[in-house]
């Protein structure tokens, strides 16, 4: 399965909502039907390729209510329906880019509804990528509405490696278009990750913050680095290798540390819902073996820094396969899915 077909497989089952709107429904508690949700995710092929592009493509027509797209350029939408469904233009890059949107014009009238929106991050189900506890910015600086007929001189950037473009088209005809770029990014923190199999070092630069990684899939993890909570920001200290030190709130808080690695899955896209499977720090240069298996729509793997440190973490993801369903699952989260 192709990267773009793994994450436009959530989208497939989810439903596209503007800030307000209800989120997710409680879910089930059940494992053996968790693992009947994770088998029905694995075997679900690709999507129709027409509602993704990707840069094999120089079509930018947006015919879909969601659309993904990895690609630059320029990109049209002229509503040809006005039943007033809110929908979405899905935009990332590599973990190292950050992505740059300028509108070219603007036809979408306010009246009944009308609306184009500018999102820093992704939304779905009500749920963001970033969380708001992850981002640098407040929430209400993450969303720029405008409507009308007029042009918009502002250029829109993203802080990490995705954006969107929501709209609600109140009239057959309107429409918009905007034009695409992709900036390098010398310290990326938050990262949606598109590969299905690969390894990424997270890294705080020394700073305050907190930086995930996360997949639109269910994934194990595999630590195989680790410095957190050891060298000082400012100037280098002694570095003893502590191996890795597990369950954090017990064990490096103790230690007077607030820098730790979080391993979890959430059903959604917002890790403050995170279930976990194990919270890590210290020096350790050969972490092990240790696999931590997430069967959750959601995998993620956030490094927590107070700026203390400077803290790095490298990790090995692969998305789980049909041999995984039946073995041991550090953290299963349910879904209504299951519900027929």
């Amino acid at each position: 399965m192709t990267p773009l077909a793994v994450v436009v497989t959530l989208f497939s089952c989810s439903v596209l909502v503007i800030r307000g709107h209800p989120g997710y429904e409680t879910h089930l508690s059940s494992e053996v039907n968790a693992r009947r949700l994770l088998q029905k995710q694995l075997v679900r092929g690709p999507l129709a390729q027409a509602s993704v592009r990707s840069k094999r493509t120089s079509d930018h027509i947006i015919t879909d209510c969601i659309f993904m797209t990895s690609d630059e350029g320029d990109f049209y939408h002229k509503s040809v329906l006005a039943d007033g469904t809110a929908c979405g233009a899905y935009i990332f890059s590599e973990p190292d880019e950050t992505i740059e949107v300028h509108f070219n014009y603007l036809d979408v009238p306010c009246e009944n509804g009308g609306l184009v929106s500018f999102v820093d991050g992704w939304e779905l189900n009500g749920e963001f990528f970033p969380s708001a506890a992850d981002h640098p910015l407040p929430m209400n600086s993450r969303f720029t509405e405008f409507c009308g007929k007029r042009k918009i001189k502002q250029i829109f950037k993203s802080s990490q490696n995705v954006a969107l473009i929501q709209y609600r088209m109140p009239a057959k005809g309107t429409s918009f278009g905007f034009s695409v770029r992709f900036i390098k990014n010398p310290t990326p923190c938050n990262v949606l990750f598109q590969s299905t199999e690969d390894i990424y070092t997270l890294r705080n630069y020394g700073k305050r913050a907190n930086c995930s990684l996360s997949t639109l899939f269910p994934a194990a993890v595999r630590v195989a680095s680790l410095n957190i909570g050891i060298v000082p920001s400012l100037g280098r200290g002694i570095e003893l290798e502590t191996g890795t030190i597990h369950k954090v709130r017990s064990q490096c808080q103790k230690r007077g540390l607030d820098d730790y690695l979080q391993i979890g899955g959430s059903r959604g896209l917002d890790n403050a819902n995170l279930l976990l499977a194990d919270s890590v720090c210290g020096l350790d240069s050969k972490a092990g073996k240790h696999v931590e298996v997430i069967a959750c729509e959601t995998t993620t793997v956030r490094l927590v820094s107070s700026g203390a440190f400077d803290n790095s973490a490298t990790v090995a993801i692969r998305q789980l396969t049909a041999e995984d369903i039946n073995g041991y699952m550090s953290v299963i989260c349910p879904s209504e899915e299951l519900v027929e």
